[in-house]
C-alpha cells in the first residue's frame, strides 16, 4: 500500500527553527535524547545552554557539551539555521537545489553554499541492501551536451550503472565503462540470486542467467520498449529525472563529483514513499 507523505510547509519549517538556538536545541534532543551524560560526573546530570556559544554545561561540574560535535556543522561558522534551511531546500524539491539559489536566498556565499551541499550530500549515501524479486538494469550516459557521438561510448561523458528493484529503492554507480568484467560484478554484489532481472539487448548482458538469475531483456534496438511483464521503464524514468536536474538545475556536474550527485537523487528516489517528511528525513541522517 502506497504511504502519502506528511505535508511540511516553509511554515512548519520557520515555526520549529526559528532561530539558531532552536536548532542547536533539537539537535542536542536529537544526539542526546535521555539526556547529556557527563564524562566527568559519569551520570546523567543536567545542562543549561551557554549563551552566544554554541554549547551546554554541566550543572554540577561545568563540563562544556557541544551538540555540533562529529557532525557537518563542526567548526563552521555558517550559522546552524542556514545549515537547517539548506537541508529542507534540497528536501523539498524533486529536482535538485542549486549552490547559486541558496546563496541567493541565505546571503552566503557561492563557495559556502557548494561546500554546504557538499557535505549535506555525504550524509545521503547510505546501503539500499540487496535487491530481489524483479529488478530492472541499465547503464547510462552523463556529461554536457557535446558534439559527436551520442549514446554508449560518447566521448566526455561519464557512465553510470543502475540498478531498481520494482516498487522499491534504487542503486547507482559511476563506472569507468560499461564492460561485463565491470557491470556484472555489479549485480552480484547487489542482486539476490534467484531474482528476475531486466534488462535491454546489450551484450554485456549475456550471462545473467549462468550467474544465477533469471534473466528477461527487451530489444530496444528493434523497436521493443515492452514485450510482456519484460522492460526498463522504472530505471529509464530515474535517467531521466537525473539528467533533467542536473541539466536544469546544475547544469554540469564533474565526473569527481558526480556519485554525490547520484546519492542525492537515490536518496530522495528511496525516501518517495516515507510518511515522515522528507526534510525530517535529511536532518534524521545527521547521527
Amino acid at each position: 500500500m502506497k504511504t502519502k507523505q506528511t505535508k511540511y510547509t516553509t511554515k512548519n519549517f520557520n515555526k520549529e527553527f526559528a532561530t539558531d538556538d532552536a536548532c542547536l536545541e533539537w539537535l542536542k534532543n536529537y544526539r542526546f535524547p535521555d539526556g547529556i551524560e557527563c564524562p566527568t560526573c559519569k551520570k546523567i546530570t543536567k545542562h543549561y545552554k551557554i549563551a552566544k556559544r554554541p554549547c551546554y554545561k554541566c550543572d554540577l561540574c561545568g563540563h562544556e557539551v557541544y551538540p555540533t560535535a562529529g557532525t557537518i556543522f563542526h567548526k563552521s561558522t555558517t550559522p546552524l539555521k542556514t545549515w537547517f534551511e539548506a537541508m529542507y531546500y534540497m528536501s523539498t524539491t524533486r529536482s535538485g537545489h542549486s549552490a547559486k539559489e541558496l546563496q541567493r536566498k541565505t546571503g552566503v556565499t557561492y563557495k559556502t553554499a557548494w561546500r554546504m551541499f557538499k557535505q549535506i550530500r555525504k550524509l545521503l549515501d547510505e546501503s539500499e541492501g540487496m535487491f530481489k524479486n524483479e529488478v530492472e538494469v541499465d547503464e547510462t550516459y552523463i556529461g554536457g551536451v557535446r558534439k559527436g557521438k551520442r549514446g554508449r561510448g560518447a566521448e566526455g561523458k561519464t557512465a553510470v550503472v543502475g540498478i531498481v528493484q520494482r516498487q522499491g529503492k534504487v542503486h547507482t554507480n559511476v563506472v569507468a565503462d560499461t564492460k561485463r568484467s565491470t557491470v556484472m560484478p555489479l549485480i552480484n554484489t547487489n542482486v539476490a540470486k534467484q531474482t528476475t532481472v531486466y534488462t535491454d539487448e546489450y551484450p554485456v548482458y549475456d550471462t545473467i542467467n549462468a550467474n544465477g538469475f533469471t534473466h528477461k531483456r527487451c530489444n530496444h534496438g528493434a523497436g521493443e520498449y515492452v514485450m510482456g511483464d519484460a522492460h526498463t521503464n522504472t530505471i529509464e524514468g530515474f535517467w531521466s529525472l537525473v539528467k533533467r536536474g542536473i541539466g536544469g538545475v546544475y547544469h554540469a556536474v564533474s565526473p569527481k563529483y558526480l556519485q554525490s550527485y547520484l546519492n542525492e537523487y537515490e536518496f530522495r528516489y528511496n525516501h518517495r514513499q516515507d510518511e515522515a517528511p522528507m526534510f525530517l528525513t535529511v536532518l534524521n541522517q545527521i547521527r
